[in-house]
């Protein structure tokens, strides 16, 4: 099992989020205590997908968080390079019956894969958004295959870390998206009150990982979570990797305290 260094070889990290692929979504809402459903709404709001656009969610494991993006009015494509990942949330929603042969979701059908109500439909101005359609993709942060300038929006929750060039996945983003868009970031980060800090830092390296042992079938892979955000650069060491690779306007947010941390960029 690979730790938490710089020359990650993406077969293993793919290996290893196979193995938890079934659990996933239920450990992560065990471990953060809930607060990743508030950091996953926090990002499609800064995002700000709008109907008919299309929005890249790389990393995007079983789908979850890329349906806060189709809720929009949105289309997405869900990226991973863990086929696991993507066969378990398309599993999810074929169980429910809203998903197409080709693993995308359908118009006018919920997340869950129930039919929205009519009600459901109202947007938030009082006009009609039924859903954008969801899309299943396998691909490498590093060589993505998308066309240049797919995208309106490309967004990475909490997979950045897992890139084995993060500088070329970022590169990568920016190639297929449009000019003028927009390039959302959301990762584990550094807790901005210094005492706090070092008890998260505790809680990653020796609680997280004990949890992991009860809970989870692969909790080698929650030792490699926590070393991978305690290893990894803060918000303006972040931020200026991101300049490098070609983003302009970047700046960041940081929620709950800055334990995680959103940074946003365009496009030139």
């Amino acid at each position: 099992m690979p730790r938490a260094e710089l020359d990650k070889r993406p077969g293993d990290v793919a290996a290893m989020f196979d193995a938890i692929a079934g659990r996933y979504d239920l450990l992560n809402d065990l471990l953060s205590m809930g607060q990743v459903r508030l950091w996953r709404r926090a990002v499609a709001r800064i995002t700000g997908a709008r109907p008919g656009e299309r929005v890249l969610d790389l990393a995007a494991g079983t789908g979850t968080s890329s349906l806060t993006f189709t809720a929009t009015g949105a289309d997405c494509v869900a990226c991973d390079f863990s086929l696991g990942m993507l066969r378990a949330g398309k599993a999810r929603l074929a169980g429910s019956g809203g998903v197409r042969g080709d693993g995308s979701l359908p118009r006018g059908v919920r997340g869950d894969g129930s039919p929205r109500k009519e009600e459901e439909k109202q947007g938030g101005s009082g006009g009609d958004r039924p859903p954008g359609q969801l899309s299943f993709a396998a691909g490498d942060a590093v060589r993505l295959p998308f066309r240049d300038g797919a995208f309106d929006a490309a967004t990475i929750s909490f997979g950045l870390r897992n890139v084995a060039d993060p500088g070329a996945g970022l590169a990568e983003m920016r190639r297929v998206t449009r000019p003028g868009g927009r390039l959302v970031v959301c990762e584990f980060s550094a807790i901005t009150i210094a005492p706090a800090d070092m008890l998260y830092r505790r809680y990653l390296l020796h609680i997280l990982p004990a949890i992991a042992r009860r809970a989870a079938r692969s909790p080698e892979a929650y030792e490699y979570l926590a070393e991978s955000i305690v290893d990894w650069p803060a918000q303006r060491e972040l931020a200026s990797l991101i300049e490098a690779a070609g983003w302009s306007a970047v700046r960041w947010r940081n929620l709950s305290l800055g334990a995680v941390a959103v940074h946003v960029a365009r496009r030139a």
